[in-house]
């Protein structure tokens, strides 16, 4: 089959004036598109890079690809940009894997994405989403501490140690800054105190937990915010276990919370959902639709591999998931699982 892969790479070069420095937070290197298209290439494929934007477009109208493997971010700030390359291949009707315009624009907008998985019976930190500083003001003063968050952002975008803020005559300044820098709403939320927990999925009818991974601080602080300046120094600042040293009753709760919040979105083949856990309460956070697919680096595919799933195994599960939901071909070759379950595995890892 000939599959093309959509994505948008980092440039490389001195910061825009006028960006934050996390403005290409989001995008990807190189060696993860060459990671994704070497694992379909050993599945027996044919792969086309077809990146993102006008070219994009153009090599899809000259010489469409069979199937189109994305994870394009789009560029720019509108909170449908996640959306665009999906639309796109709709309208062409060149099948694709992940999740479709729509989930793609509702789980970038965070307080959009909250509001439909409280509808499914998911547990949400209060919030309220800014868009003037003055409207902070509305914040109550039981929710402090309260931690700001770019309303329509990724990969810890904008999120940093300034972001939680204890009272409220520094709620207006913080909330002032981030709009100014971000120039979308900013979500104003309670901070959770609590483990930091991520759970990875796959497939569709049923979907699969590939497992439930914490996050676990180096230097022991309730006050732990896994944010920009966390994951740049993360080989510092934190290990992982998956699963989680929590009780079994709790695990439970989070992966039915996890699946829950996936189905209620709309998501398709993968996706990685985060949550803090409360006195053994899971309270969402948010999905990704699009994880990081880095062969080392991406908070998926660390989860994946201490869940005992190869690299390949991981991209080729999540092809096949697509596949098999646009009824195109056979289930894949794909790898066995390597290593521990996901119930027995427990790694604190020096890389990430």
């Amino acid at each position: 089959m000939r599959i093309g892969i959509t994505f948008d790479l980092k440039s490389e070069g001195l910061a825009v004036p006028g960006q934050p420095d996390d403005f290409q937070e989001e995008f990807d290197s190189p060696q993860t598109v060459e990671a994704v298209a070497d694992v379909f290439r050993r599945l027996g494929h044919d792969v086309i890079l077809l990146g993102d934007g006008p070219a994009m477009l153009r090599r899809l109208l000259d010489d469409p690809p069979e199937f189109v493997f994305n994870f394009a971010e789009g560029h720019g700030i509108g909170r449908s940009r996640e959306a665009r390359v999906p639309a796109v291949l709709e309208m062409l009707g060149i099948p694709f894997s992940g999740s479709d315009p729509l989930t793609l624009a509702v789980t970038l907008d965070k307080d959009a994405a909250k509001t439909l998985v409280a509808a499914a019976g998911v547990s949400v930190p209060r919030g309220l989403a800014v868009r003037q500083p003055q409207d902070a003001r509305q914040v109550p003063h039981s929710w402090f501490p309260v931690i700001l968050k770019p309303a329509w952002e990724g990969s810890s975008k904008g999120i940093r140690r300034t972001s939680l803020v204890d009272d409220p005559a520094n709620l207006l300044d913080t909330a002032a800054e981030m709009l100014r820098l971000y120039h979308q709403p900013v979500l104003v939320e309670e901070f959770v105190e609590g483990e930091e927990i991520t759970v990875g999925i796959v497939g569709n009818d049923p979907p699969e937990v590939v497992g439930v991974m914490q996050v676990v601080p180096r230097s022991r602080n309730p006050r732990f915010v896994y944010g920009l300046e966390v994951k740049r120094d993360y080989k510092n600042q934190v290990d992982y276990a998956c699963p989680p040293r929590l009780p079994e009753a709790v695990l439970d709760r989070i992966t039915d919370a996890a699946l829950r919040s996936y189905r209620a979105l709309g998501c398709q083949d993968v996706s990685r959902v985060d949550f803090r856990v409360r006195n053994g309460e899971p309270i969402f956070l948010e999905v990704n639709p699009l994880p990081g697919l880095h062969p080392v680096d991406s908070d998926l595919v660390i989860l994946a591999r201490l869940a005992g799933w190869s690299y390949d195994r991981l991209i080729g599960k999540i092809l096949e998931a697509a596949l098999k939901r646009a009824h195109l071909g056979p289930p894949l070759p794909i790898p066995e699982q390597n290593g521990d379950s996901a119930q027995s595995c427990d790694y604190l890892p020096t890389s990430r």
